[in-house]
């Protein structure tokens, strides 16, 4: 708190305790000693650090106010109740030193992939940069920290074989949709034709559908921008064996369980090391065949056409037919 008194020399004696802090400073006009004094209150109050805060309350924070506005927030939620349940997470967060952010790296790639532990990272960095602007600390420890090489990309194709096979596992005739797993098969073989994102495809309504003029609307994208995504002759064909409603989704069904169905039916076809992100990597390849490099980059989301490269995965054999 601060106080402004008058001096028997005429000059004006400001202040200021907080936090257990105290400082003083005398001015020739009360003016002066105002300002002066707001201002140290200011900076006493943001070099303060809160003590006795556990990295374990930090993540509970950071899950309930800042994840929630995220739209990745169901894995980021995960993430942070798993790091809760981690030793480190009692650890008091002053504590924390790059140290033991190297410890649990170590710990980490016994069981988890380098790309796994490098998003944990990100999060725990984040996480550790939000308590500065709450004033728990004043540096972050895995800023700077060596992380491990992420491995190369998936280039995992999808074969027409394991496409019938799984379309099978599915109980889809091509034609007839009547079960939530003929809707997966929909979006399945959909997401081959338009190389578009789980999310984006679950996320569709109807009133963002222009079959006349072949695109569907996407508000909500990995990149935050709308994107029109063009629609094959194929593709429409798919859309148009679904139920019709502008007031529903396309795909009415839950996402998180179509995934756990798929995934259970891709075990009953008796495919290994596939996941529906694949399609993204499948569709791209066949998309790249038809379009221009801008257009697919423009169909697909990407600003910078050099990350298709991430995704389009034509094997030596397909590019040496096209030689020819």
């Amino acid at each position: 708190m601060a106080t402004i008194r008058k001096l028997k020399s005429k000059k004006f004696l400001a202040e200021v305790r907080k936090l257990g802090q105290y400082q003083s400073k005398t001015f020739g006009s009360k003016v002066q000693a105002m300002a002066w004094a707001a201002e140290t209150e200011q900076s006493l109050a943001a070099n303060t650090l809160i003590k006795g805060i556990t990295l374990s309350e930090a993540f509970e924070r950071y899950r309930d106010e800042v994840s929630p506005s995220k739209k990745s927030w169901r894995s980021e939620i995960n993430r942070l109740n798993k790091f809760m349940r981690h030793p480190i997470a009692s650890m008091p967060i002053q504590d924390i030193q790059q140290t033991h952010v190297y410890d649990w790296i170590e710990e980490s790639l016994a069981t988890l992939k380098s790309s796994s532990v490098n998003r944990y990272l990100n999060l725990l960095s984040s996480v550790f940069e939000q308590a500065k602007r709450w004033n728990w600390i004043d540096t972050n420890p895995a800023r700077g920290i060596k992380r491990p090489k992420n491995p190369q990309p998936r280039d995992r194709r999808i074969g027409d074989r394991e496409i019938e096979r799984i379309l099978d596992a599915l109980m889809f005739d091509g034609e007839t949709v009547n079960q939530h797993r003929h809707i997966i098969a929909v979006a399945f073989l959909f997401a081959l034709e338009t190389a578009m994102r789980q999310g984006e495809i679950w996320g569709l309504r109807w009133d963002d559908v222009y079959l006349d003029k072949r695109f569907v609307r996407l508000h909500d994208t990995k990149n935050g921008t709308k994107r029109d995504v063009p629609l094959s002759n194929e593709a429409v064909r798919l859309l148009r064996l679904l139920q019709s409603d502008s007031r529903q989704k396309v795909f009415a069904t839950n996402q998180a369980s179509s995934a756990q169905i798929f995934r259970r039916c891709l075990s009953l076809a008796g495919i290994k090391g596939l996941t529906f992100h694949d399609t993204r990597h499948e569709a791209l390849t066949r998309l790249a065949r038809k379009l221009e490099v801008l257009d697919l980059a423009r169909m697909v989301g990407h600003r910078d056409p050099r990350s298709l490269m991430v995704y389009y995965n034509a094997t030596a054999e397909e590019i040496a037919r096209r030689l020819d």
